[in-house]
């Protein structure tokens, strides 16, 4: 069996996280190294999908569910208008293979070099 990522930990209350907002399912929390004046990331409570294309495909409406906390982070958080970044693979960016989005809003930091990073 494979160690919880790092995400499952933050869930389990293992590590600390400032968490901004929780559901049943989806948790969202600040970003440890943001790269925009607002940087959540927002991931499903399980760990069974690895990546955004694995839980489209058995979970699309969990991904709704996301989409929807990252729509309604951005109205509290910003103006409404954001950046949702998903990372997926390795060559792209991704370093925890647990699926999750960044929620990149606000003034700066949000040029094109800014992908939202792992």
């Amino acid at each position: 069996m494979a160690e919880p990522s790092i995400f499952s930990r933050i869930i389990a209350r293992e590590i600390p996280a400032t968490i901004v907002l929780e559901t049943d399912r989806v948790i969202a929390f600040n970003d440890i190294a943001p790269q925009a004046p607002v940087h959540i990331v927002v991931t499903p409570k399980t760990e069974q999908y690895r990546d955004v294309v694995e839980l489209a495909a058995g979970d699309p409406e969990l991904l709704a569910e996301l989409v929807a906390t990252a729509r309604q982070l951005a109205d509290e958080h910003a103006n409404g208008d954001f950046r949702l970044v998903f990372n997926t693979g390795a060559d792209a960016g991704q370093t925890v293979f647990h699926v999750h989005a960044h929620v990149l809003a606000g003034h700066g930091g949000l040029g094109e070099d800014t992908v939202g990073s792992d």
